[in-house]
């Protein structure tokens, strides 16, 4: 049975030393996710291209840890994002085998919304 949580996350993101000689990007980042999911995540996101100017692209992978709903565990989301002449793409997805706890075995998909105020917003659909 499909699932949806939905809520809200806080995100503070730290600029690490640049991968490959400088060409690649580096940020660790921390969230808190409030709502139906209630975790605190870490990651970390590797980027390149110039996001001024409209062309760049990213990935990230994170850790998540607490409760959805009333069951308890972790899981890993992976993220891929694109800038293409101003034009954005997002894929967020949950890890395959990432689950553990009461959340071993969930799949799904992350969609993400960040209100115009700055306020991200989240819906994770899911299956357990």
């Amino acid at each position: 049975m499909r699932n949806t949580a939905r809520g809200t996350f806080d995100i503070e993101m730290t600029p690490g030393p640049p991968e490959l000689q400088g060409a690649v990007d580096r940020f660790d980042f921390r969230k808190t996710f409030y709502g139906d999911l209630q975790a605190e995540g870490a990651g970390l996101m590797l980027s390149c291209g110039d996001p001024r100017a409209g062309t760049a692209g990213y990935v990230a992978i994170e850790t998540v840890r607490g409760s959805l709903g009333d069951q308890r565990g972790g899981f890993a989301l992976q993220q891929i994002g694109m800038m293409r002449a101003g034009e954005q793409t997002l894929q967020y997805v949950l890890v395959p085998g990432s689950g553990n706890g009461a959340l071993e075995g969930i799949a799904g998909t992350f969609h993400l919304t960040v209100e115009e105020n700055g306020t991200h917003r989240y819906e994770l659909e899911y299956d357990l």
